[in-house]
């Protein structure tokens, strides 16, 4: 990320001290600078920048106690609150698999991490964790709480702390998409569409037949995915409260994807946003960002497992839904019925 207006650290500071309320996200973006340049700017006055070790973080959240996850994309912000437990290390992928915070963490996709302390209005101090990627775009934070083991969340800030104590970050223009092959036809697809076996088999289906994932959807047939209305996310939510059935919400990033499991209690229309606030999760989805929503029917050797696509104007994905389900068991007959009865996309509606 490039700015034809590149800013100071001193003048990011004088900029933020008069708007010092504003949203992080937001004051970057109207500033023209990347939310990893407005906390780096902070460093020696409430940040203190830290080592991007994913190894090191996880390691050390798991003395922490209950902490808050948030994991977020341009339209969608997804908040656990939970310990970080079950750690499990990969050199491509790292995965926290506890019961409240599941998180997939692709360790080469992070640049930039900073330690936050902000004054809070009852006079506490509001405690973070920030973690942004190679253009300076969030990919994971963490938020003390209350109950957070705040002599270990000091051990770990001390583990992490960056031999260079700066106040400006040097950003990466993002990489140019890797040049992809010719794509395969929908013969092709529908074929390796129904022989696959574990809805994990996706991926690799679609890098080898060089496919976009949104591309795949729109050829690969009705029997397998099926456009809906953007009406079906509300109803969706809805449906899932009536029924109090436990559903997974995968929110993500190229860095970092965040999942729910459970039922949804306290659904709460905003403005444009569509809330969930529960006790343990919180969700803020844009539908007015929304662009297309399809549900998707994957083959496995369990049954055939259906999820609820959402995508935003660059086709690229929002949120996914699918049914609470555990391996070597059938995906659950009141998921279907409720994806079964939300209203369908119609073509008028392109005009």
């Amino acid at each position: 990320m490039h700015h034809a207006t590149a800013k100071t650290p001193a003048q990011i500071r004088e900029l933020r001290a008069l708007h010092p309320d504003m949203r992080e996200r937001d004051f970057a973006r109207i500033h023209a600078i990347s939310e990893g340049e407005l906390v780096a700017a902070q460093v020696g006055a409430g940040a203190i920048r830290l080592r991007p070790d994913v190894d090191t973080l996880l390691n050390g959240l798991t003395a922490c106690g209950e902490v808050m996850a948030l994991t977020r994309n341009e339209s969608a912000v997804h908040e656990k609150i939970g310990p970080y437990e079950k750690v499990v290390f990969g050199a491509r992928a790292s995965m926290v698999l506890g019961a409240q915070i599941d998180l997939r963490l692709f360790p080469g996709q992070w640049a930039f991490g900073f330690a936050v302390e902000k004054p809070a209005e009852d006079g506490a101090v509001r405690r973070s964790l920030q973690f942004f990627d190679h253009q300076g775009m969030a990919i994971h934070k963490v938020h003390a709480r209350p109950a957070t083991n705040l002599e270990a969340w000091a051990v770990l800030i001390d583990n992490l702390r960056h031999p260079e104590q700066v106040d400006a970050i040097t950003l990466s223009a993002p990489k140019t998409p890797e040049a992809m092959g010719a794509p395969a036809g929908v013969e092709q697809l529908r074929e390796r569409w129904s022989a696959m076996t574990d809805t994990h088999q996706f991926f690799g289906l679609l890098r080898e037949l060089n496919l976009h994932r949104l591309d795949a959807l729109e050829m690969v047939g009705e029997d397998f995915a099926v456009q809906l209305d953007h009406a079906a996310v509300a109803g969706l939510f809805d449906a899932a409260v009536a029924g109090q059935l436990p559903i997974m919400a995968f929110v993500g990033n190229h860095g970092c994807i965040q999942i729910h499991s459970g039922p949804i209690q306290n659904v709460k229309p905003m403005g444009p946003w569509l809330n969930v606030m529960d006790d343990t999760f919180h969700l803020h989805l844009r539908l007015d960002q929304v662009a297309a929503v399809w549900a998707v029917r994957k083959p496995t050797a369990d049954g055939h497992v259906t999820s609820v696509e959402v995508y935003d104007a660059n086709r690229e994905l929002i949120i996914q839904f699918f049914s609470k389900r555990h391996e070597g068991h059938a995906e659950r007959s009141e998921w279907r019925t409720i994806v079964d009865a939300l209203p369908l996309f119609a073509q008028s509606n392109a005009a």
